[in-house]
């Protein structure tokens, strides 16, 4: 679920992009979208978000419901819980039309494909490879020295386009850089501020959840990019600035991603640890500190760790934008590449793209594989 709200939100993003005097467009609901926003035609938008969402409503009730519902079986506790409903999967175990079709197709050809991966397997086992092939193994060396000529190629010419920018542009990129840093860092922490309580809210309580979870459903996957026409002209309206419109788009692209991760942590925790903390009478901050936030705390690293990528991908639509005409900007590396893209300017796009996948790389391997490592030692709850 939290994957296809990330694909719906960058849908304006890859249908529809300009590559220096290229225009690349397919057509979609996404490159529509774009169109209707860049030209400020508020109706088209209008029925562009109509026709989305419907399609959203329709496969969270039969798909995504359906499946959360199937799901629960899986789920292992000592202490039975409220257990999520589908009306959807409720009409696919009534129907008797589709238990015959199971009955007659499904699970014969199941039964085939199973006995014919066991045979095949046993005579997998049973074979003895005396000798290998010294021409498959030479074929591989082949090979893997032609993969690498490729890469060293790419590299020197990646090296060598780089070259191209003086000093003063690096610096520039580096300041950019910082910039869209802080903001990243800005959008998560407000991100988990309101995400962290309420997912945790809906993923226990499941009352809520059965009207609330749809309706995140549809609220993340509704493209940020499509309302941000709505949201810049309503921010310059109150004298707010294209800073402001920024972080409000980073946000809205990857609060989600937390939400969606605490709703599940929150939802995983056992029906047994829950009566526990009420026997013993755990007041509210005992409860949060003792059972929920180490109970979500996979979940949360989880969470921040791919709305940080989604803020950085998001900082590319959000520093640098084309409205009515106009392009508006902020200081960034987003806005680097976005711009760099209109230009068709290589060794600034490439910089700017090398240098974003640097900081993101260094970020994981420096924080969150320790918060990971920390996760799977300390609030592991079979551990």
């Amino acid at each position: 679920m939290m994957s296809v709200a990330g694909g719906w939100f960058f849908l304006m993003a890859c249908e529809m992009f300009v590559l220096g005097s290229r225009d690349f467009r397919l057509p979609g609901l996404g490159s529509y979208l774009q169109v209707a926003a860049g030209a400020g035609d508020t109706r088209a938008v209008v029925w562009g978000m109509a026709a989305m969402i419907s399609v959203i409503v329709l496969l969270d009730q039969l798909v995504w419901r359906p499946a959360i519902a199937w799901s629960d079986k899986f789920k292992f506790e000592s202490v039975e819980g409220a257990a999520p409903q589908s009306f959807a999967l409720k009409l696919l175990r009534r129907s008797g039309a589709l238990a015959a079709v199971y009955r007659k197709t499904i699970h014969p050809a199941e039964e085939r494909i199973t006995r014919a991966f066991a045979r095949k397997q046993t005579l997998a086992a049973t074979e003895v490879v005396a000798q290998a092939n010294p021409f498959k193994q030479w074929a591989g060396r082949v090979f893997g020295i032609v993969i690498l000529a490729i890469l060293a190629w790419l590299a020197f010419r990646a090296v060598a386009t780089i070259a191209q920018l003086g000093g003063r542009q690096l610096l520039l990129l580096a300041r950019d850089a910082a910039f869209t840093f802080l903001r990243v860092n800005a959008s998560l922490a407000l991100g988990a501020l309101w995400a962290v309580p309420v997912g945790v809210w809906i993923g226990t309580t499941p009352r809520v959840a059965k009207f609330a979870q749809p309706l995140v459903q549809i609220a993340a996957s509704v493209p940020a990019t499509a309302l941000f026409p709505v949201l810049l002209l309503f921010l310059i309206r109150i004298g707010g600035g294209m800073g402001i419109a920024a972080m409000a788009l980073m946000l809205l692209g990857t609060q989600w991603y937390i939400l969606f991760n605490v709703i599940a942590g929150a939802m995983a925790i056992p029906t047994d640890l829950k009566e526990a903390s009420s026997v013993f009478r755990f007041n509210r901050w005992e409860r949060w500190r003792r059972l929920i936030l180490p109970a979500i705390f996979p979940y949360l690293v989880t969470g921040m760790l791919t709305a940080s990528g989604g803020a950085w991908n998001a900082s590319i639509v959000a520093e640098y934008f084309h409205f009515r005409g106009n392009i508006l900007f902020v200081r960034g590396l987003g806005a680097a590449i976005s711009r760099a893209t209109d230009s068709g300017n290589l060794p600034v796009l490439l910089a700017a793209t090398v240098l974003m996948s640097a900081i993101v790389v260094t970020v994981n391997r420096t924080l969150w594989q320790k918060l990971y490592r920390l996760a799977a030692t300390r609030f592991r709850l079979e551990s």
